[in-house]
Parts: structure tokens; sequence; C-alpha cells
């Protein structure tokens, strides 16, 4: 993400009058265009970064059934995983851009390459979960140069009027591709070299990565020192905070929210966290962070947008994957899916391509935002008998509209922070990349959190209509008792192993009910941020109207 300073460098001068001097800095020679082969092999290196940067995550939060096998854990344990990486990912972004400043762009993506490299070699090693656990932490540590170091071969062969809407946009839709990518390969990966494959596919993709970077350096950029002391001082506060709160959210509907004391301590430590770090920025002349920007209404207003944003999209990422799987499919039973949510999100990626230009994000996030709204009301009728092709409108109308939605947000945002000053970039990063990690598990945790509250209403509510006196019951129950006459003659355990197919039924059910409640509850979320997006165009356009009135007489 730290190529957002890269993409202001490049913006384009206006050009000077004829007959009157350019200006002083006009005097730099600027580079050719590059040819068309070569732009092409950059997006494609831009491609490989983003995919073995995503995949590194998403292969192993795609299979954590089958991991949990191997190590010999809990589903409970095997969230800590996820945790491990995300506890430095959330963060690390943030150090990494002034990381790159300082050190030069080459030295930044020859080492963060090479350490990712060394990361993936050394998960072949992790046989046990703990040192697993101990691997996915450093995973989540050299992950993090790669999602800046794809953002930046892409925009490498993008002239820069493009940059803003061609580069960014195709950035964006590459970062998105992963979790769809993983759920793809992940069955023939498993059949054919089980979980060791996924390393195995992390560790290839990385070594390609790695020739790409030697082979095709970036344009160097000017080095300046700007890393203080208290930079780090500050960093380490907020690497804590971002850690613990992304590995909250992470674990807390796993060992639930309130039962869990530690989950407490640890958001509690969050906070101090944070605080501390907000306390050395409010009194510093040169920030890391400018806290009193941040808590603008202009910038909390771009983060609540972000926020609710992604935690709608959960309704694809998390809602229809894991009603699917209380159905009982596995990954290659929905690659069918799969494959229209992976169209679906290229033709979004360039349609914002095709489209996008300044003044018209209110537009795009307005199509976006009825996208999602429609799909997730679609997909709140589901049933037992669902299948992944009955939602295969709904899901690619989420998918469009999550390709379309990022990259006008990151554009505006931008293009808000540039008007402040060149300082404030980095003030922005930090807003976009806490709402993309943080948010996203937030809006994993929110609809999981629901589903599991949702489950037990709706098994409480179905579980009082079944009356052992009912015929209909009775009749039902001697039908799921009768399946066992062949293994056992024993009345009472066929009748007992018929009451555990029965309550199995009723679980099933109200699994169904509540990803339903969850999917009309985001549609709603969606329509709200819908109707608040249709106002503030409004006021807007009235006060734009008002100022052309005043204006009109005065100019007469």
């Amino acid at each position: 993400m730290s190529a957002v300073q890269s993409t202001a460098e490049a913006e384009p001068k206006e050009a000077a009058p004829a007959g009157q001097a350019a200006p002083a800095d006009s005097g730099r020679v600027m580079p050719p265009p590059m040819p068309l082969w070569k732009t092409a092999c950059y997006m494609l290196a831009a491609l490989l970064l983003a995919l073995t940067q995503g995949l590194g995550m998403n292969l192993i939060s795609a299979n954590i059934p089958q991991i949990q096998g191997e190590l010999g854990v809990t589903t409970n344990e095997a969230m800590w995983l996820l945790a491990a990486y995300m506890a430095p990912y959330a963060s690390m972004s943030l150090i990494l851009i002034k990381a790159r400043t300082q050190f030069g762009l080459r030295n930044f993506a020859e080492v963060g390459i090479l350490a990712f490299v060394v990361v993936a070699v050394l998960n072949l090693y992790a046989e046990d979960f703990e040192s697993a656990l101990v691997v996915r932490f450093f995973s989540g540590m050299a992950a993090a140069p790669l999602g800046s170091l794809s953002f930046l071969y892409m925009l490498e062969g993008v002239p820069p009027a493009k940059k803003l809407n061609v580069g960014l946009s195709l950035a964006l839709t590459n970062l998105t591709l992963s979790p769809i990518i993983a759920r793809l390969i992940s069955p023939t990966i498993l059949d054919m070299w089980q979980w060791h494959g996924l390393h195995v596919t992390e560790i290839a993709l990385a070594m390609m990565a790695f020739a790409a970077v030697y082979l095709m350096p970036l344009t160097p950029q000017p080095r300046a020192k700007v890393i203080q002391t208290l930079d780090v001082v500050s960093y380490l506060f907020i690497a804590v905070g971002f850690g613990l709160i992304a590995m909250v959210a992470t674990l807390g509907r796993f060992y639930w929210w309130f039962e869990a004391p530690w989950l407490g301590w640890m958001l509690a430590v969050a906070i101090v966290a944070v605080i501390c770090a907000a306390v050395i920025e409010l009194n510093r002349k040169a920030p890391l962070l400018d806290i009193r920007w941040l808590t603008s209404k202009e910038v909390l207003h771009f983060t609540g947008a972000l926020l609710v944003f992604r935690i709608v999209l959960s309704e694809q990422t998390s809602g229809a994957y894991g009603l699917f799987q209380a159905l009982g499919l596995q990954n290659n039973q929905m690659a069918s899916l799969y494959w229209i949510i992976l169209a679906a999100t290229v033709a979004g990626g360039l349609a914002c391509v095709a489209f996008l230009k300044p003044g018209r994000e209110h537009a795009i996030h307005l199509v976006a935002l009825l996208l999602l709204a429609l799909g997730a009301f679609m997909d709140s009728r589901a049933t037992n008998l669902t299948r992944p092709a009955e939602m295969y409108l709904s899901q690619s109308m989420i998918a469009f509209a999550g390709a379309l939605f990022l990259p006008p947000a990151m554009a505006a945002g931008l293009m808000n922070a540039l008007k402040k000053g060149p300082q404030y970039i980095l003030s922005f990063v930090i807003v976009f990349l806490t709402t993309q990690s943080i948010g996203g598990a937030f809006g994993a945790a929110a609809v999981g959190t629901l589903v599991t509250w949702r489950t037990k209403f709706h098994y409480a509510a179905l579980i009082e209509n079944i009356k052992m006196t009912d015929p209909t019951v009775v009749q039902r129950l001697t039908q799921f008792s009768g399946a066992y006459g062949k293994v056992t003659t024993d009345p009472n355990l066929m009748n007992q192993q018929g009451l555990t197919l029965l309550n199995q039924q009723i679980t099933r059910e109200a699994t169904v009910l509540a990803y339903n409640d969850a999917f009309l509850s985001l549609s709603v979320v969606a329509l709200c941020a819908l109707a608040g997006l249709a106002i503030h165009m409004g006021i807007l356009a009235y006060r734009k109207h008002m100022i052309a009135a005043v204006a009109e007489p005065a100019a007469a």
C-alpha cells in the first residue's frame, strides 16, 4: 500500500503556457514510455506478487479442517494460526513505508522478497502446532512488503495520467483474487501432496516472485533519512495495539466473547497501547501519524465507509462459504461458484478501469452498494436444499461490487490526503490498511457471532414445536431409527440414534435460518449505507446549486 506515495509523485504536472518559462522542477527529464511488452511483464509480476502474498494466508484459512487434522488440534486451536499471522501483518506496512524511503526501493524489494522465501521454506519444518504457530507469526511479518511491491510493480508500467484509475484499479483487483484462487486450487493440492503441498505451493510462488523482483527492478526513488527514534517507539505501541485487536477479532467468536477472560485483557492492553501511541504522536512536531487529522470529520467519514464495506463484503467471504460448509459441501463441490466469483471480480476491476475518473466516486459507490444489498437479500432466502448453482447470480453481483468499491475509495482518500500535503499520505495509508486488515477480521467476526447467536435462537424455537406425541414426529423418528435396523437389534440404541439424527436435522435447519438472518442484516446495512450516500450526494448537489445561485448575480 505504500505505493500511494509513488502514485502521488507520478501525478502529471500542468504544462506551462506557451511563451512562458517552465516551472523550476520541469527541468527534470521524464523517462520515455515503457514498451508494451515490458509493461505487460511488470503487470504480470504485480499479479504474481499479489498471489504470493495472498495465497500465503488464504491457503491456510481455506483449509482449516484439514490442517487441524494433520496437526491434531481442535478448531479453536487451529484458529490461532490465523491469529498469529494477523498479529504482525495488521501493522507491518506502516513502518515499511518509512523503511522503503530511508533504505531505498531496490533494497526494500530485494530484502522483502528474500525474507518471504526464507519464511516460506521454514513452513516445511513446522511439524507440530507450536512450531507452526511461530512460523505463521513470521509469515505475517514477511508477507507485509509483498502487498506494497505488488502495487509498485503494477504502477511501474502505467503512464502517470493513468495511475489513479488503471493502475490503482488493477492493483486492488489483484489483491482480491487470492481468497478465491486459494479455494479453487486447494482440493487438487491436498489430494496430491496433503497439507505440506500448501507450503510447497507457497515456496514455488515465492521463488518465482523472487526471480521477477531481481530481473525487473523498479525505478529508484530518492532516499531520505525519515526514521526517528520516536517513530520506532510509536510503532511498537501501534504494533501491539493493532496486533492484539486483530487477534481478538479472529479468536473472539470461537472462544466466545464473554467466556474467555483473556480476550478482555488482550483488548484492554490493545487500547492502552493505542492510547500511548496517540499521546506520543500528539506531542511531536513531526509525528508518524497526524492524530488530529485522523480524528477529523472527513477522515472519520471515510473510515466508517470503508468499515461498513468490509463488514458487508463478509457476506461472501464468510457468510456464503460458511453456509455451504454447514450444509456439508467441500471446496471441490463449490468450484463452479468460485470460478463465477473470480470472473465477476475481474469484470468489476475492469469496469473500474473504464469508468473511474475524478468526480465519479460517489456514483460508483452507489452502484456497488446497490449490488451488495440486492445480492445479500437474494441469499437470505436460502434453504437446506440450496446449492451453489442457486447463488451464481447473487454472489457474482457481490463480487463485482467488491471490486468496484475499493479503487474509487482509495483514489478519493489519497486525493484528500494530498490536498493537505505529502506528509499526510502516511496517515491515510494507516487508515486504509486498518480498515482492510482489521476491518476484514471484524466483518468475519460479526457474521460468525450473529450466526452463532441466531442459531441458538432458532434451535430453541424449533425444538419447542417438537413433541413426541405428534404423529408426524413419531413417524420421522421411526424412519431415522429404522436406518440402524441392519446394524443393531437393540430398540433403545436405535431410538437413541434416531434422536441424534433428528437433532442434527433441527440444528441444520436452525443454522440455515441463522445464515438467512445474517444475509438479511447485511442487506439492511448496505441499504442504510446506500441511503446515507444518496442523502450526502443530495446535500452536496444542493450546496453546489446554492453557491452557483449566489455567484451568478455577483458576476452579473
